[in-house]
């Protein structure tokens, strides 16, 4: 009688035997480094093209794209089967990818005359940037748990794939036909002369590109109404999610305004250019966030924080500035005295207004807070009156339940007769 092979029934089952998959920690390593080895890869390839990593080229600068591949990488970790995370990661390897190709383009076609080797793989790799910008679309489509939120949404994702890939394609098929009839020229950004709306652009190009990023542009915005109706629909932690893109979305717009209102005022614009790099970080950051539903319940006590904070930063620097001209313009007080005093009165004005503005914006984006200092309040008055010992101790029950809804309550009252 034959001894029956273990191995073979593992073989034939495919079990016992370690199998890989794609969506799996080795593969986030892999795309990691690759991610990282792209993105380093842009400060001495800038130096070949005689320029600094942040200067405008055709690609994307690091600190746009690199935010959310690092967010990617963690939320692909940590939950792999959502395909955000490794959206996120295609966006930075997309952006990095673009960026070290605008700079070997410029380095070899503008400064060297196409005598440096594997010019045209930096000309493949250029157009990436587009796949970035559809990645990010599908991201906003997608999230938080990688299926469209409504039926809508899935139609509008169909619609701004197969827009998206005729678009690319059509870019990589003029970038090969320049590269196969030796006619490369790139504009100073290194991007292919024939994809930048250009005599030598065909005219199909130019009208479907107009179209196409009419289209996505369009399906971002449709993307986020739909977000926004159906935040009005949920409940629960998926409202919380959806407050946490929101969000993002608000601190990012509120960042790019405030670029577009300053731009090139003396002074302040390097200050106005950190804090837009800031509120970039803030959507990779809030979808993050969401995603790995980390403190997501803290949402609504960020906001009203904020707001507040901004209101009073607002309304206190409206005081001083009203006090300086009035001191300064009208009374004539030209001393540093007037100043100190329009300080003082701003940082004595900084508590009570603060717990004002507090107050009334937790009223409106905060009233889990605002309900349970009511109903604590409350409590506090009907205290001082109370003398049974039980019914304190069942209104205490009450309170706490109400506001902070505890699975279970368990109190000890020490009595001394």
């Amino acid at each position: 009688m034959r001894e029956a092979n273990p191995l073979a029934g593992q073989a034939a089952t495919g079990r016992g035997t370690p199998r890989f998959r794609l969506a799996s920690p080795a593969t986030v390593l892999v795309l990691g480094g690759l991610a990282l080895a792209l993105t380093a890869v842009q400060w001495p390839l800038a130096g070949l093209a005689h320029l600094s990593v942040n200067a405008a080229t055709g690609g994307a600068q690091w600190w746009v794209f690199t935010p959310l591949g690092v967010v990617g990488l963690i939320v692909a970790w940590r939950r792999p089967a959502n395909p955000l995370g490794w959206c996120f990661i295609g966006i930075m390897i997309s952006g990095a990818l673009s960026q070290d190709g605008s700079l070997y383009a410029i380095a070899d076609y503008r400064l060297r005359h196409g005598t440096l080797p594997l010019g045209w793989v930096a000309m493949l790799a250029q157009p990436a940037w587009a796949g970035g910008l559809v990645l990010i679309g599908l991201a906003v489509v997608l999230f938080p748990d990688g299926r469209p939120a409504s039926p809508l949404l899935r139609r509008v994702l169909w619609l701004y794939l197969a827009l998206a890939l005729v678009w690319m394609a059509s870019a990589y098929v003029i970038t090969v036909d320049a590269i196969a009839g030796h006619h490369i020229r790139v504009d100073v950004g290194g991007t292919l002369v024939a994809l930048t709306n250009s005599a030598d652009t065909p005219g199909w190009w130019n009208a479907l590109q107009d179209v196409v990023l009419g289209v996505l542009a369009l399906g971002v915005l449709l993307a986020l109404a739909g977000q926004v109706a159906s935040y009005r629909h949920s409940s629960g932690e998926r409202r919380q999610q959806l407050k946490w893109l929101l969000g993002g979305f608000a601190v990012c717009l509120v960042g790019v305004a405030l670029v577009i209102a300053l731009w090139g005022a003396p002074g302040v614009w390097g200050v106005v250019s950190h804090v837009a790099i800031l509120a970039i970080f803030a959507v990779p950051v809030s979808m993050g966030v969401a995603i790995l539903k980390y403190r997501l319940y803290d949402i609504d006590q960020i906001i009203s924080r904020t707001l507040a904070y901004a209101i009073v930063t607002g309304l206190l620097i409206g005081v001083y500035a009203g006090l300086v001209l009035l001191a300064t313009e009208v009374f004539r007080f030209r001393t540093p005295v007037a100043v100190a005093a329009a300080t003082l009165a701003a940082a004595a004005l900084f508590n009570p207004v603060r717990r004002r503005v507090q107050r009334a914006v937790d009223r409106r984006f905060n009233r889990v807070r605002y309900d349970a200092e009511e109903t604590a309040a409350a409590f506090a008055a009907r205290l001082k009156e109370a003398v049974d010992l039980d019914s304190v101790r069942d209104d205490l029950a009450q309170v706490i339940f109400r506001t902070l809804e505890p699975v279970h309550l368990s109190l000890w009252v020490s009595r001394h007769d």
